[in-house]
């Protein structure tokens, strides 16, 4: 919550401000899922907080589903980040678009299967609410793969990024010139390493969470969880939308630069114009 704070002020000049489109409601929709993201993690983690087993296990079947929309909207921001960095090549497009429906479909079978074989049960520990899931059948290989498959293609995309920036910054090397292109592609690229680099923690901390050692200990599994949390709050809810943020951050002080150098050319013109009018008098 602190972390998404630090960037409202951005947030309201550069998107709720701007004209509307696909990628505002995009950015919109994964920055505040995770305000409600947060809050149902405080009921399950809070240990004061006694719910039925029931509502714990919806509640954490919403996070999980909340997690696979989030990671579906910032594969959408994704694709079209690299579909517009490779010039809008079709094939690129049509690339991108089958293997992440590929992955995507594959982890809501993966998911639905999970959510059929696992149980929840509440413990209480000393006046302390605690709850603990038993992943039952091939839940638990089955929710690493979500993850492995979900960091597949973050590194597909990472590479795609990679090569294309590469390629521009050789570009304008060879032809002696950079300036706002290559600014952009710095821009790009360090919104992009941020945010994988998030998502590899993240996807580390989640397929350990799967561990028999970690399992056996409640008040172990209970802090690793709370860890996990946290990394995933941070890739996908404050990194994730600053892949928006981070470009129209850079094109508004583009525009900013560029009005101020029209206004210096503008008054720098109409000195010129008082000296050479004043010279004929």
């Amino acid at each position: 919550m602190v972390l998404s704070a630090l960037t409202f002020g951005q947030e309201v000049e550069l998107i709720w401000r701007q004209r509307w489109s696909l990628m505002t409601f995009l950015y919109l929709s994964v920055r505040y899922a995770g305000m409600g993201h947060v809050v149902m993690v405080m009921l399950m983690t809070v240990p004061t907080v006694s719910m039925t087993d029931r509502v714990s296990f919806i509640i954490y079947n919403v996070l999980d589903y909340t997690s696979d929309i989030i990671n579906i909207i910032l594969g959408v921001i994704m694709i079209t980040r690299l579909h517009a960095v490779y010039q809008r090549s079709k094939k690129v497009l049509i690339f991108l678009v089958v293997i992440f429906m590929a992955i995507r479909i594959a982890n809501v079978v993966m998911t639905a299967i999970i959510t059929m074989q696992i149980s929840g049960e509440e413990y209480v520990l000393s006046g302390t609410y605690l709850c603990n899931y038993d992943y039952g059948g091939d839940s638990t290989f089955l929710y690493s793969m979500t993850w492995i498959l979900d960091t597949l293609w973050e590194v597909l995309a990472l590479c795609l990024a990679v090569w294309i920036a590469v390629k521009h910054f050789r570009e304008l090397r060879q032809h002696s010139t950079g300036g706002i292109i290559g600014d952009l592609f710095t821009v790009l690229m360090k919104t992009h390493v941020s945010y994988f680099a998030s998502f590899l923690a993240m996807s580390c901390f989640q397929i350990g969470f799967m561990s028999s050692t970690l399992s056996a200990d409640l008040y172990s599994t209970q802090i690793y969880y709370g860890f996990a949390q946290i990394f995933e709050f941070v890739g996908l809810y404050v990194l994730g939308p600053r892949l928006i943020l981070g470009v129209r951050k850079y094109h508004a002080e583009l525009v900013a630069n560029s009005d101020a150098a029209t206004d210096m050319t503008s008054i720098a013109f109409q000195e010129r114009v008082h000296v050479s009018t004043s010279s004929t008098v």
